[in-house]
This record gives C-alpha cells, structure tokens and sequence, in this order.
C-alpha cells in the first residue's frame, strides 16, 4: 500500500481522485434513479425499459464525442459545458409527468449524452501528473479499483435519496452531485493547465491503433460477462427464494474486484503490459468458471469474491496499453471508446441473460458468464496484430 501512499501525497492527486469519484457517482445512481423516478410518475413498465435503456444508450454514443471534443480542446471547457448540459436533463427530468413521454425522453437523451467524461479526463491526466511510470500505472490501478466503489455506492445513495427526498429529489440530487464534483475536479490546477497534444487529422482518432481495436473487441464480451451475471444472478436468487441474494453476490465480486485492483497496484509485475493483459483476462475467465456450476448459497458468495478479482487488474493493464498505442493526441477519445464498448457489452449481456433464464433456467445460464469471459481471452489470443505489432505506436 506504500505505492498508493506515494500517489496521494502527490500533489492534487487528493483533489483530483475525490472529486472525480463525487463526480462519477451518477454514472452509478443514473439508471436506477430514472427508473424509479419514472415508476413513481405512472409510467407504464414498457415506457420505463424503454427510456431507461434511452439513458444508456445516450451515454454510450456521447461518452467518444465528448472525449474527441476534450482532445481537441480542453479538459475544462467540454467538462463545465457537458456537466451543466447533463444537470439540466436531470432538472428537466425530475419536473416530468406520466403525460409528457416526450419532455422525459429528451432530458433522459440529454442526460445522458453530455455525462460528463470525468473517467477517461482522469486516466489522461496521469501521465502528466507522475513523472514515474510506477506511480502512473499505480493510479491506473486505483482508478479501476475505486470504480467499483461507484457501482456499489451509487444505487445506495438512490435508496437514501429517495427515502430522504422522493423520486423527484434523487433526479436532482444526481445531478447536482455531477455537478458540484466536476466543477471541483476542473478547479484543479492540472485539468485547467491540460493542453491538446498535437494530432494528425483524421476522422478515425484512435480508432486507427489495430491495439485499441483489438482491445474493443475483448472488452466487449468483459461487459457481457458483468451485464450477463447481474441478471443471471436475479433468477438465481429468484430460484433460492431469497430477494436480498442477488444483490449480495454482485457485491462480493466487486469487494473482490475491489481487493484485486488494491494489490494489483501494490507491486511492479513482469511481463510488457500486452502479454500480462492476456493473462490476467485468463485469470477472469478462469475465476468464473465455478460459478458456471451454480453453486449452494453457501459458496456462492467466496466464489463471487474469487471471480471479481482479475477485473480491476485487468482494467488497470488496459489503461496503461491504451495510452501507449493510441496515436498522439487522441487518449481522451481512446478511453471513452472503452467505457463505451464496455457499457454495450454489459447491455447485451443483460439481454442474452433474460433470454437464457426464459428458455433454460438458471442451470444453463450461469453457464454464460465464464463462456463470455473466454471470448475475450479468444478476441486477446487470435489477434496477429496483438502478437506481432509493437504496442507503442505514438
């Protein structure tokens, strides 16, 4: 824990990871809170998937805009102008009834086009932050770690929103928490001092590294195995007659994914970043293979410990390839691209899920999970490019 002591007695790296996470919590609390705050207005249950899918989707498409905007011109513009643009929805949303279907359509599209890019801003800053590539890939590592803080205290804070101020009080509150931790993260002095680096004109960004794009591939199925075990983990709990169960097991693997990331981080480890990614993605794959078997209640939760842990690290490796292969000037677009693809991945997966549990129970579909994680070991091992081109390509 000594290397994370050193990066948080760096300068502004107190500032910048606290306010960042404040910041971030709405990407925890969002589709939780539209659904009961629609919920609460009378819409129909079809209208809710409907819209709440919507904010998702927002999300996904805006996330590589904004990012490409930020390379382009700046931290602190495009965050103070997509943070104020996404508190609005958020107003604008919470003033909705069941009869204005279209007033909750826009600002949830609003909402959640203009989150504003706090995850990929932060992982850009870090190398300009450290001098020290140690430190930078140990910040790496506590970012993905702390990720999964968000996930889990986000839909908490929903529940105590909502108790304390009604549905219409958690929109705004949601908003207003994007809101005060952005605004804080761009009054640090290394957001406001952030300059574009120079880039080559074209359309494709960073789309243009064959790395990058192996990695997009890889971490489309890493979504699928989360999207495909959070309802899979549902009609589990369903089957034990237990309601509180499902949530129980998605917090053990993020406290596993959470200690992962923490000793991950704690150590230099051998390899180049490529050939370790592909081993760790191995170790996730292989940490879901018992749950494949569904087991008793009473293992179910070590093993969901066991199958979180190579995630965060497994996230760390990916930021730290990313930056080393994308072409110059297009890192802020890179890692939303990532947040991006991961989001679409945990979609389908959630899709595939409830389609397995309907036609084959939850014997077959706690299958899914770990054959999810091994399509992303495949996309890893299968690619020449992954084996062959050198992974700095600035």
């Amino acid at each position: 824990m000594r290397t994370y002591a050193e990066c948080l007695r760096h300068r502004h790296v107190g500032h910048l990871v606290s306010s960042n996470i404040v910041g971030r919590l709405p990407n925890g609390m969002g589709p939780l809170v539209v659904a009961l705050f629609l919920r609460a207005q009378g819409f129909e249950y079809g209208t809710v998937g409907v819209l709440a899918a919507l904010y998702g989707v927002a999300a996904a498409v805006g996330g590589p805009v904004l990012g490409r905007l930020v390379d382009l011109h700046g931290q602190a513009r495009v965050l103070v102008v997509s943070v104020l643009a996404s508190t609005a929805g958020f107003c604008a949303l919470a003033l909705s009834t069941s009869d204005q279907v279209l007033l909750a359509g826009v600002a949830i599209v609003v909402a959640g086009a203009f989150t504003p890019p706090l995850e990929p801003c932060l992982r850009s800053l870090w190398p300009r932050v450290f001098g020290s590539r140690r430190l930078v890939n140990a910040a790496y590592a506590l970012d993905a770690a702390l990720q999964e803080v968000i996930f889990v205290a986000g839909p908490l804070l929903v529940i105590v929103a909502v108790q304390a101020f009604g549905e219409p009080g958690a929109v705004v509150l949601t908003g207003g928490l994007a809101l005060v931790g952005t605004l804080v993260f761009v009054a640090a002095p290394p957001v406001r001092q952030w300059r574009p680096e120079p880039r080559q004109a074209d359309w494709l960004g960073p789309l243009r590294s064959s790395d990058l794009r192996v990695l997009l591939g890889a971490f489309l199925f890493v979504g699928a195995t989360l999207g495909l075990l959070t309802i899979v983990v549902v009609g589990y709990s369903e089957a034990q007659r237990s309601t509180n169960l499902s949530g129980l097991i998605l917090g053990a693997n993020a406290l596993g994914a959470l200690v992962g990331g923490l000793t991950y981080g704690t150590r230099d480890w051998p390899l180049q970043p490529r050939d370790r990614l592909t081993w760790l993605v191995l170790g996730l794959a292989l940490g879901y293979v018992p749950l494949a078997f569904a087991p008793a209640p009473g293992l179910i939760l070590p093993l969901a410990v066991l199958s979180g842990l190579f995630l965060a690290p497994a996230l760390a490796c990916t930021f730290v390839v990313i930056g080393d292969s994308v072409p110059a000037g297009t890192t802020t677009e890179a890692f939303a691209w990532l947040i991006t693809v991961f989001m679409m991945g945990n979609a389908v997966g959630s899709g595939v899920a409830g389609a397995l549990l309907q036609q084959w129970g939850v014997a077959v579909a706690f299958v899914a999970p770990a054959a999810s994680a091994f399509l992303a070991l495949a996309v890893l091992a299968s690619a020449r490019s992954w084996r062959t081109v050198p992974a700095v390509q600035r």
